[in-house]
């Protein structure tokens, strides 16, 4: 009894620490995009109305890619759902690894989150393709070894 409850303990412990460093990794990913994005000379808000158009269709997406609360609520929320669902996944499989492989493994991830997004989804959502870019590649390498970090501290 004892043992099975540390189990489901430990286990429950490992999701939730999936779940925040998802959180984490999203949050950083959000905004190393829109900071990225702006550098280039291109709207910040480009971003997040690519993300809301998921749920809120073609219609929201640039131009103008300008500050709208409703198009930054529908986006932040998909984003973060998003984020602990892959925070989760991956700490089912990074609880076993060590600081150094959840690192490499969350960047490997995040490698495999952009071609997923950018060259696969690209059927069901056609506007992810012009977001194809050196800027979306390390948002997601970032985001992985965010995730990496972020979830290894967490479940200590």
């Amino acid at each position: 009894m004892t043992i099975q409850m540390h189990v489901e303990t430990s286990s429950r412990s490992r999701l939730k620490a999936g779940a925040l460093a998802g959180l984490i990794a999203g949050g950083a990913f959000m905004m190393m995009e829109m900071v990225l994005v702006a550098l280039s000379g291109a709207s910040p808000w480009g971003p997040p109305r690519m993300i809301a158009a998921i749920v809120m269709g073609e219609g929201v997406l640039p131009p103008p890619a300008t500050f709208d609360l409703m198009v930054l609520m529908a986006a932040m929320a998909v984003h973060f759902m998003l984020s602990i669902v892959i925070g989760v996944a991956f700490a089912l499989i990074a609880s076993r690894f060590g600081w150094l492989m959840a690192v490499i493994v969350g960047a490997a991830v995040g490698l495999g989150l952009y071609v997923v997004n950018f060259y696969g989804m690209t059927s069901v959502f056609p506007w992810f393709a012009m977001a194809r870019n050196t800027i979306s590649i390390v948002s997601h390498i970032a985001f992985g070894l965010m995730l990496g970090l972020s979830y290894k501290a967490l479940a200590k």
